[in-house]
């Protein structure tokens, strides 16, 4: 992994060719470290995902005494898993500004106790935890704030779990739901546990990843729509003894769009048809806009299909992709409409006001509103220098606008802070680069 300078000037691209091996995911990497701890035996996991949030859970688990162990110099990982007992009670956690890793982690912490103190970056004491706390709380978990109410940082101290029932809203964030459902089976071992839904909810596709990953730990989720899930006593994780981290559909949405953009075709390798990820649903909304996509088992291709047109399209389900639309639609006919894309505003920056902001130096019109964004795209993409809030999401997304499209040319962009794709894809801008056969560096 190269390092990076303090911005990185993409210049014009005609056209883009290739095929990408993905990254792994990290919804599914940092999911599966967690259950490989909580498991009984060993867990092999192959293709886990290197990067900045894939090291917090790793040294977070490291410091509550689980040990893990790399393979070489490969990403598998073998993790021996401490039977829902973390081995040290006491432990300060530092957890960077990875989502997946605090939020699963101070629910399995809050249900098995101990005295913890759970930290981060600066923007992840902004980001909202106060619907889990009061979840885990009402249910008999002693946890504390130590700064602003609602918000990390917190002190999670031994209390008693008693609460056959629990709620927690679901408009904010799924990873919520997610955290309640991994702790549950830490719970249920003399009664069932029933987690309530309060309100819609949100990225339901990432719950599905969530079940997914349980039952393949040995825990089966009985579910009453996205409204009710129950999960019968007993139960306990087992280690599947060998699983494999599908690559990162996420990250694919930026090479998909880049082919359906700039001619293609581009394949994508890690993710295909049968992927347990929501984000590959983002290939139906580029075939919306006229890509033309092929899908096999393992891989998934994007390439033009002509001028790309503007939708209007709920993106409730694929949020995060969703952010390569707004992207793609200035290479479109007409004003794309995203619906549905509230929880962008507590992400790893408020990203409804960046995509405006950075959308609008390049010469596009942006409506933004509570939950919901147009663009309409400019005669002519603008070069610009784009600020990315520390958020890797937006670095990536904005290398696209350098891509010559069959409706309007791409610009030079000067990417600020290009490392902070480490949360993710620490080698996107290499990996970019290939598919349009330059050299960055």
């Amino acid at each position: 992994m190269k390092q990076y300078p303090p911005y990185l000037d993409l210049q014009p691209v005609m056209s883009v060719q290739g095929t990408v091996r993905l990254p792994g995911s990290k919804s599914i990497s940092n999911r599966t470290l967690l259950l490989a701890a909580l498991a009984e035996g060993e867990t092999l996991i192959k293709d886990l995902l290197a990067s900045d949030d894939t090291l917090v859970m790793l040294n977070a688990l490291q410091k509550l005494g689980v040990h893990w162990e790399q393979q070489g110099s490969s990403q598998d990982y073998l993790v021996k898993g401490c039977a829902a007992a973390f081995p040290q009670h006491h432990a300060d956690l530092f957890m960077g500004n990875a989502g997946t890793a605090i939020r699963p982690l101070v629910a399995a912490l809050a249900v098995l106790g101990g005295d913890y103190t759970i930290h981060g970056v600066p923007r992840m004491h902004e980001r909202p935890i106060g619907d889990l706390v009061d979840a885990l709380n009402h249910a008999g978990a002693q946890i504390a704030y130590t700064g602003q109410a609602g918000y990390p940082p917190l002190h999670i101290q031994r209390g008693h779990i008693h609460a056959q029932r629990l709620q927690v809203k679901g408009n904010v964030s799924s990873q919520f739901l997610t955290a309640l459902l991994m702790a549950s089976p830490l719970m249920a071992k003399t009664y069932d546990v029933r987690i309530e839904v309060l309100g819609e909810l949100i990225s339901k596709p990432y719950i599905e990843i969530t079940l997914n990953l349980m039952q393949r730990f040995g825990v089966t989720v009985e579910r009453e729509g996205w409204q009710a899930f129950v999960i019968r006593k007993g139960q306990r994780y087992v280690s599947p003894g060998v699983i494999h981290v599908e690559g990162d559909a996420s990250s694919a949405s930026y090479f998909l769009a880049a082919g359906a953009i700039a001619g293609g075709p581009v394949r994508v390798e890690g993710v295909g048809r049968d992927s347990i990820q929501g984000d590959i649903r983002f290939a139906e909304a580029l075939e919306k806009m006229g890509a033309v996509i092929t899908r096999g088992e393992n891989w998934i291709e994007a390439r033009s299909g002509g001028v790309l047109q503007a939708i209007d399209m709920d993106f409730n389900h694929i949020p995060d992709a969703a952010m390569t639309i707004a992207i793609a639609a200035l290479y479109a006919n007409g004003t794309t409409t995203l619906r549905n894309i509230a929880s962008w505003r507590v992400k790893e920056t408020d990203r409804l006001s960046a995509m405006a902001t950075e959308l609008r130096k390049l010469g596009a019109q942006v409506e933004e509103g509570a939950d919901y964004m147009t663009v309409t795209p400019p005669a002519q993409i603008q070069p610009a220098s784009i600020a990315t809030y520390d958020d890797h999401r937006m670095a990536m997304c904005f290398s696209l606008a350098s891509l010559d499209g069959k409706a309007r040319r791409g610009a030079a962009m000067r990417i600020l802070e290009p490392h902070c794709v480490a949360k993710t894809f620490p080698d996107y801008f290499q990996v970019f680069a290939q598919i349009h056969h330059e050299e960055l560096f």
